[in-house]
């Protein structure tokens, strides 16, 4: 489901900007474009196209009604911290449909109902505790019902969230990159943020040796690639799968369906255009099947089990037309990360933790980050404060904590294979050499490539991710091409290249 986007040059020479976002997202992009909005100068740098992280690769659900849900949220946060979150979601949409609106921009916002249905071994309370915390969190508008709008599965009682919505973010984020152009803003792609550095001399240096020097800094590449730990401690990585089936037009209402297996699944419609040929033009949009980043290799199952999930609950589907994968953060305590980054310079800004509610949490990431960097009052600010300690959640960090440690037992152990020769064309593995472990991918032609499968972050093995075809890091969730380039932080360099033995 391609689309156009802008294009834009690398970073050529010296800037100087009242802000500098790093990373082109949903997160960057709509802080940019609010604080263009309000007067200020910013320059935005991305080392890859606009919007080409996990981004692009979101369902694209805009809700309120939170994955995690709002009587977890009490838990963790208390009435008062579940009602704000509640409020700042509600706000995101709201400011996407005024963004929309505002500038007329065309990208298939709807206002839909979402729907929460069980899972056959949900406690049989789950709903009528959700419902409940709804409530007190002031979506009062929220509804238990007879069953979610799907005509060919029976889902049993499902709670009903009014006013949910969805969109195309490509074609939103376009939209918005060329506002902040014409708003006097300045956006640079293909350029890598090698240095980021706060204080009275704030500036963002890139490896081609050029400076943004700037009075604040917004580091929003889905997870900050400017500290070691702070936050790293306190989210973990996970990969999420999605297929598109085409459907018959008109046959799946345009709602959002989620139920509450764990891994739970998620649905939406993206209903036929002018342009679409054939009956089967609509096109059914599942995900699920997520396992931490790094810690399974098993994507064709995935894709399966979504697929088999889908058929047995919407008869009506043919082939599948799309298959991708994401990268969702997850934090410790199921919200976000906006504001200052924790031990640093006072302006120095993060957004991460999407929390797989991306586009409402990159929105709310734009309103916020805007108040503060204006010196606004802002009544979500401790909610999503990164350096805020929860907790009722002290449990889950340790358990985190546990497993993130549990990955550098890969030190210890063997490789996938005993010798590159092993390695069949278009695949990687990782080789034992002596002490340490070697990347090998393997082109078509036969040609291999080696890197070292130390992650230069914080120094964990990466794993061969066959479905990617990407070197995954399982300790923090950086991710890196087949040839070893960075495409995910935290690390913010690639995996340092070995000669290999076969080439000399």
């Amino acid at each position: 489901m391609a689309e156009t986007l802008p294009e834009f040059a690398p970073l050529a020479g010296n800037e100087r900007a009242d802000v500098c976002v790093v990373g082109a997202g949903m997160a960057g992009l709509s802080t940019a474009y609010l604080l263009t909005r309000a007067g200020k100068s910013v320059v935005v740098l991305d080392d890859g196209p606009i919007v080409s992280g996990e981004t692009e690769r979101t369902t694209a659900h805009l809700v309120n009604a939170l994955d995690d849900r709002f009587f977890e949220l009490e838990r963790l946060h208390g009435h008062k911290g579940a009602r704000l979150a509640a409020e700042s979601h509600t706000a995101a949409i709201d400011t996407i449909e005024r963004i929309v609106r505002e500038n007329g921009i065309e990208c298939d916002f709807a206002r839909v109902d979402g729907y929460l249905f069980n899972a056959p071994d949900a406690e049989p309370d789950l709903l009528d505790r959700e419902l409940a915390a709804a409530h007190r969190a002031g979506l009062i508008d929220t509804l238990i019902v007879d069953r979610a709008p799907i005509g060919s599965f029976n889902t049993g009682r499902a709670l009903w969230f009014p006013r949910q919505a969805q969109f195309h973010p490509l074609k939103y984020l376009a939209a918005l990159a060329k506002e902040i152009v014409r708003a006097g803003g300045k956006i640079f792609t293909g350029t890598h943020a090698r240095e980021i550095a706060g204080g009275k001399q704030a500036h963002v240096g890139t490896t081609a040796g050029f400076v943004v020097s700037c009075d604040a800094i917004v580091v929003a590449t889905n997870t900050p690639v400017n500290d070691r730990l702070a936050i790293h401690t306190k989210q973990r990585p996970y990969r999420t799968y999605v297929i598109g089936a085409a459907v018959p037009a008109g046959s799946v209402p345009q709602v959002l369906y989620w139920d509450t297996e764990d891994p739970y699944h998620y649905v939406r419609l993206q209903a036929a255009t002018p342009a679409s040929a054939g009956s089967f033009s609509d096109i059914l949009i599942v995900g699920g099947e997520d396992h931490e980043t790094g810690q399974a290799d098993d994507a064709e199952a995935r894709y399966a089990r979504l697929e088999y999930w889908t058929r047995a609950r919407f008869s009506m589907i043919g082939d599948i037309k799309f298959r991708w994968s994401g990268q969702i953060m997850e934090p410790v305590d199921a919200l976000a990360f906006i504001g200052r980054n924790p031990i640093d310079h006072d302006n120095v800004f993060i957004a991460t933790g999407d929390s797989g509610n991306g586009m409402t949490h990159g929105t709310i990431a734009g309103l916020l980050l805007t108040d503060l960097i204006l010196g606004r009052e802002n009544p979500w600010a401790e909610l999503y404060n990164p350096s805020r300690v929860t907790l009722p959640a002290t449990t889950d960090f340790l358990r985190d904590t546990a497993n993130m440690a549990a990955q550098y037992v890969d030190w210890l152990t063997a490789g996938d294979i005993e010798k590159d020769r092993m390695v069949r064309p278009g695949t990687g593995a990782i080789v034992r050499h002596g002490l340490t472990k070697i990347t090998v991918y393997r082109d078509m032609d036969g040609t291999f490539h080696e890197c070292s499968a130390i992650c230069p972050h914080l120094g964990g093995i990466v794993a061969w991710n066959h479905g990617e075809k990407t070197w995954d890091c399982p300790a923090h969730g950086s991710r890196f091409d087949r040839l070893g380039k960075v495409l995910n932080g935290p690390a913010n360099k690639n995996l340092h290249p070995v000669e290999s033995p076969e080439n000399k």
